[in-house]
């Protein structure tokens, strides 16, 4: 399903429904908007624009009234927090870029066990702990994979970030080529996304979601074509068995005859950012767990063992679920045809009116899962000396942290540095990569302390994917 901005008033609203009514309704139909994973790549030559860029309009993504510390500790549930400071490229270069997502409701699943926890807290007939008096008349009204409205503002803002950032680079013939995976909660992310980028130049520039690539075909924006792959479900029992019991048996103490397990206790504390982004504000149940020291680094860490194990290096077949969508960014960089035989859709990829190669801009929106499966495919968030990740000992010094690399919105940069003067082939040509607002490593190619690589340097680091995932594409199915 595709709703596209198509008219002035929703462009400077930017938040659509399925019915393209603004999002600025009663709490019960401003959950209509779906859950957004967000990635952008974006390949380009600078100009001047003029006045347009010389103030940003106020973002749209409220604060949420808790500490960013805190809200780091929520896993692939913490909303966007840059982790450092982007810097423009050196003039007379040119750019790519990538990004990912906003925030949702829970799953289905998710929300079945939360209701289940919820329900035994409170049958309990009085508490010991006043925290949890909120309790006798809560009512929980979350809904299910939907996009939030906080999520619709961070993918709103999103999209004039990248205008902000990137709008030399556009011109009235040459827009952003916008695709999405085919999730009701990841296309409407995509038309926020393109809303938010028309309403920052003043709509003199309005790109629309050109492609919807199905998640029921070969999808490079989803991360479910690999049939034998894994889970992370191992990884996270261990866990939950290690941190869970005492933070359990203190909320058995407050609420006496509720007999939670760890499974109950995780489910509630995920109920802490659930709560927090559905309703722009801190959720009480965040409040149960503010004073318990183990709590929210324990939830924490249970999300970095979900990626690490789900689909990042952990999993046997995670990285080979990144492959497709590498071969497509190299094409993108390289401007030459896929050369891709895993997830890549062929009939797409081989037409310039579904996989064009001579825009400026292109921004792919998909899902979390997806995200890391690309970072573990390209070499990103390599740590030697803490892989594989110890499901009962977190080390404070790892690098692999979900909050940092697929938080709500999160998002990842790949800019093609082509520099004045330069002859413009690969040697001269040069790569480098942003997560989140840092500026990866890339040591994979060679980057020294600029963290840039020459294109011909990146290509040939490449050759997992280039080698269609060595092998292991084979054994998906195997």
């Amino acid at each position: 399903m595709s709703q596209r901005a198509d008219n002035a008033e929703d462009l400077e609203e930017g938040l659509l429904t399925g019915t393209r009514r603004p999002l600025r309704t009663p709490f019960a139909t401003r959950f209509a908007l779906k859950k957004m994973l967000l990635a952008l790549v974006i390949l380009a030559s600078i100009g001047l624009l003029g006045s347009m860029l010389l103030a940003h309009p106020k973002t749209l993504t409220p604060v949420l009234g808790l500490p960013a510390n805190v809200q780091l500790e929520w896993a692939q549930y913490s909303p966007y927090i840059p982790h450092g400071i982007y810097s423009g490229p050196p003039s007379g270069c040119e750019i790519t870029q990538l990004q990912r997502h906003g925030a949702r409701f829970p799953t289905s699943g998710a929300a079945k066990s939360i209701v289940a926890a919820v329900i035994k807290l409170q049958a309990v007939k009085a508490y010991n702990d006043p925290d949890f008096d909120f309790l006798k008349t809560f009512t929980y009204d979350l809904g299910t994979n939907d996009l939030v409205e906080f999520g619709a503002d961070q993918s709103f803002d999103a999209g004039q970030e990248a205008f902000f950032r990137y709008a030399e680079l556009i011109s009235t013939d040459n827009l952003p080529f916008v695709r999405s995976s085919s999730s009701e909660r990841v296309v409407l992310s995509a038309t926020n996304w393109t809303a938010g980028f028309s309403a920052a130049s003043h709509h003199v520039y309005s790109p629309i979601l050109s492609v919807i690539l199905s998640e029921s075909a070969n999808d490079t924006l989803d991360d479910d074509m690999c049939p034998a792959a894994g889970s992370s479900d191992p990884q996270k029992k261990t866990w939950l068995a290690t941190y869970a019991p005492p933070i359990t048996s203190r909320l058995n103490a407050a609420a006496p005859g509720a007999n939670l397990t760890d499974t109950d206790t995780s489910s509630l504390i995920s109920l802490c950012p659930f709560e927090t982004v559905a309703k722009g504000t801190k959720s009480a149940f965040c409040k149960l767990f503010e004073h318990e020291p183990g709590a929210f680094p324990g939830f924490g860490y249970s999300g970095d063992l979900d990626k690490f194990y789900g689909t990042g290096y952990g999993q046997l077949l995670g990285p080979v679920q990144g492959v497709g969508y590498i071969n497509e960014l190299l094409a993108r960089l390289t401007e030459t045809p896929v050369q891709d035989h895993t997830q890549t859709n062929t009939t797409l990829d081989s037409s310039p009116l579904t996989f064009p190669l001579n825009r400026t801009v292109y921004a792919d929106f998909s899902h979390d899962n997806q995200m890391i499966a690309i970072y573990a495919a390209l070499g990103l968030f390599r740590q030697p000396q803490v892989e594989p990740l110890d499901p009962t000992k977190p080390n404070p010094e790892r690098i692999w942290r979900a909050s940092a690399l697929v938080p709500f919105s999160g998002r990842m940069i790949t800019e093609r540095l082509k520099c004045a003067g330069s002859k413009g082939d690969a040697k001269t040509v040069r790569v480098r990569i942003w997560v989140n607002d840092v500026l990866q490593p890339l040591e994979f190619c060679g980057a020294g302390e600029d963290r840039v690589c020459s294109l011909d340097a990146f290509v040939k680091s490449q050759e997992f994917a280039r080698s269609n995932g060595a092998g292991d594409w084979e054994k998906c199915f195997a």
